[in-house]
């Protein structure tokens, strides 16, 4: 879970190591990753004009603290057959940290 994630922590993880591909302000337009804003509490593979792959739609994974802890950790393990090529965050307090960030920032409102 999220809890202790230091949001401000976590916006330095996103700009390094996420920013790259993913967006999360309302509107903007999707890059090489969707953007996630709206995401805390959607279903995987659901973000409206993002091309998907069929792993990811099929998952059917709701987007949390916890089920976000385990995929980041690695995302290719957690949805075999994605497109993400990130090799996941491997030290439990900077997903912490991101998972706040991203609560934060992608909750629609």
């Amino acid at each position: 879970m999220a809890k202790g994630g230091n949001a401000k922590k976590g916006a330095k993880i996103f700009k390094a190591r996420c920013a790259q591909c993913h967006v999360v302000k309302e509107g903007a337009a999707h890059k090489t990753g969707p953007n996630l804003y709206g995401m805390w509490g959607r279903q995987s593979g659901q973000a409206e004009g993002y091309s998907y792959s069929p792993a990811n739609v099929s998952k059917g994974v709701t987007w949390d603290e916890n089920t976000l802890f385990d995929y980041l950790l690695d995302p290719k393990a957690y949805i075999p057959g994605t497109k993400m090529v990130f090799a996941g965050i491997k030290k439990e307090k900077e997903r912490h940290d991101l998972i706040a960030f991203l609560k934060k920032t992608t909750t629609a409102k």
